[in-house]
């Protein structure tokens, strides 16, 4: 039948079905999650109105500058991403496009998946005041930190808490500010141990951080080269390892002494 229409039906019938392939492929939902730059939260100060750290059983000291903690924020698992979304995210600076089960584990429902934030965001919390206390050569036998952050689930955000404790319970070790009154920015796990680790997102984080007004952002060494892929200008990359290395090098910025890592 197809060998009686002329060349231009025949090609007009083949056309008919790739029309409607490219259509589905563009408005069909895809496996990926968009995300862009989200909150920050400066966790010397409050959060909703709630100190983010409240210590008891220790003298704590005023502080000065911030320790703003960093996030993204990623279209739910529920949410249609269509191949158009995909494409402008793609060329985009302050959007990136991720798989959905890197940010969402397969299966999970919206429910399951805020329970797992919330108990990662738990288990870096006591992560950070351990290491904190450590750090500072300091009991938590007789030392109770409470750590409060609405709103936020997952780990990423340890490396700060713990800098916050510190800054809070003995600041540089010499009476200053841990931050010099800066607005100093960051994200990293944090290990009992005070190994920082890393989180992902970070080039999405350093843009959070600098329309906040962060100039300092200390970020998970392995993750230097995703951090300067898109950095705004007027935001410095401290790299750092461990929870040591980030107090060594907050210090030489403040004190003008001593080596600051550099990406």
């Amino acid at each position: 039948m197809l060998s009686r229409l002329t060349r231009p039906q025949a090609l007009a019938v083949y056309a008919l079905p790739v029309v409607a392939l490219i259509a589905t492929a563009v408005f069909a939902p895809l496996p990926f999650s968009l995300a862009q730059p989200g909150l920050t939260a400066n966790v010397l100060g409050e959060n909703q109105g709630t100190p983010v750290i409240t210590i008891s059983g220790a003298k704590t000291r005023a502080t000065s500058g911030e320790l703003r903690m960093t996030t993204i924020e990623a279209t739910g698992p529920d949410t249609h991403v269509s191949l158009e979304d995909v494409v402008s995210a793609w060329f985009a600076t302050d959007r990136t496009v991720l798989p959905r089960d890197s940010v969402y584990p397969s299966g999970d429902s919206t429910q399951q998946i805020e329970e797992h934030n919330r108990a990662q965001m738990k288990e870096s919390q006591d992560a950070a005041t351990q290491a904190a206390l450590d750090y500072l050569h300091l009991s938590d036998n007789k030392i109770k930190v409470t750590l409060k952050l609405a709103d936020v689930g997952g780990p990423s955000a340890g490396l700060l808490f713990t800098l916050g404790i510190i800054d809070k319970l003995d600041g540089n070790g010499s009476g200053g500010d841990l931050t010099g009154g800066r607005t100093i920015a960051g994200t990293g796990t944090i290990s009992d141990s005070g190994t920082v680790g890393a989180v992902g997102g970070v080039a999405l984080k350093t843009q959070a951080a600098r329309r906040d007004g962060a100039t300092v952002f200390l970020v998970p060494r392995a993750e230097c080269s995703d951090a300067k892929s898109e950095l705004p200008k007027g935001l410095r990359l401290v790299p750092v390892k461990t929870l040591d290395g980030a107090v060594k090098a907050l210090v030489s910025l403040e004190t003008g002494k001593g080596p600051v890592p550099s990406c």
